[in-house]
């Protein structure tokens, strides 16, 4: 994929770095897989703020993601490359032999016309999805699944990659792009290859507007506020000497915030960050 560098037309334009998305072919997406979605602007049940930072934005509709993979030995053909704007890696459409149709993640490398499969009798080749016990060692795999049957939930990012380190017993040993290396059950379903649509760390916005139209509206500075508001509002001058903090007092920048007796600690045998 390639990048556009806009020439400073304008202020928005200076310093913009878009993808060129010559790899999509549809402008539209298929009906019976998408639906409407009401935006939260960041707000609970209860209607007070949870997640800060967010609202307005552009109305977009929710394309339903194939995160299970559950159509074992039914082959099916890529139909369509199209944008999600839930995500940041593309979707392709998949048409399967029994006539139903999904979407998945689109890999790197995935074409118009390729067809896929998923199950133990599937070829390791990109975009089909199989169990981790027979995907050989030193494959790069994506969208891996925690729990059996629950579809998967790891490396789903555009341009992420994990790789299969080793196989013992019931496990298979993941390295993941944090660099943490885990085990996961050997029954569980991963997808071969690189999630595609690499480039898109290397684009800027170029102006704020363009956060605001995709929801995401601006962040003050704790210095910048009165006491009331943060805890490292208020005083003279900008040195205030003070930790960095949340507004509810929870230190930040590398402070450890996971549960020490996680159950699922016991399969990370190595952490990102040693």
């Amino acid at each position: 994929m390639a990048l556009k560098i806009y020439k400073p037309y304008s202020k928005g334009t200076r310093g913009r770095v878009d993808l060129v998305r010559e790899e999509l072919t549809a402008d539209k997406p298929e009906k019976s897989l998408t639906h409407g979605r009401k935006s939260k602007a960041g707000r609970g049940a209860g209607g007070r703020i949870s997640v800060r930072h967010q609202g307005g934005g552009h109305k977009r509709k929710y394309r339903e993601i194939d995160f299970r993979r559950d159509k074992h030995g039914i082959p099916g053909t890529v139909k369509t490359i199209e944008y999600d704007p839930f995500r940041s890696a593309n979707i392709a459409l998949i048409a399967y032999a029994d006539g139903e149709k999904r979407y998945i993640i689109a890999p790197k490398g995935l074409t118009v016309g390729q067809k896929i499969m998923s199950g133990e009798n599937a070829a390791p080749t990109v975009a089909n999805a199989l169990p981790l016990d027979v995907i050989p060692i030193g494959f790069t795999v994506h969208n891996i699944e925690l729990t059996l049957g629950r579809g998967g939930q790891l490396v789903r990012s555009a341009g992420t990659g994990a790789l299969v380190a080793a196989k013992e017993g019931d496990y298979v040993t993941i390295k993941l792009p944090s660099g943490e290396l885990r085990r996961i059950h050997r029954k569980c379903y991963a997808t071969i290859g690189i999630v595609g649509n690499e480039d898109r760390m290397n684009t800027k916005l170029g102006k704020a507007g363009r956060n605001r139209w995709r929801g995401i509206r601006p962040t003050v500075r704790g210095m910048a506020m009165n006491p009331v508001d943060h805890p490292l509002g208020g005083g003279e001058g900008a040195g205030k000497g003070h930790q960095p903090v949340t507004p509810w007092g929870q230190p930040c920048r590398g402070y450890k915030t996971r549960n020490k007796r996680k159950t699922s600690s016991r399969f990370i045998i190595s952490r990102r960050k040693k």
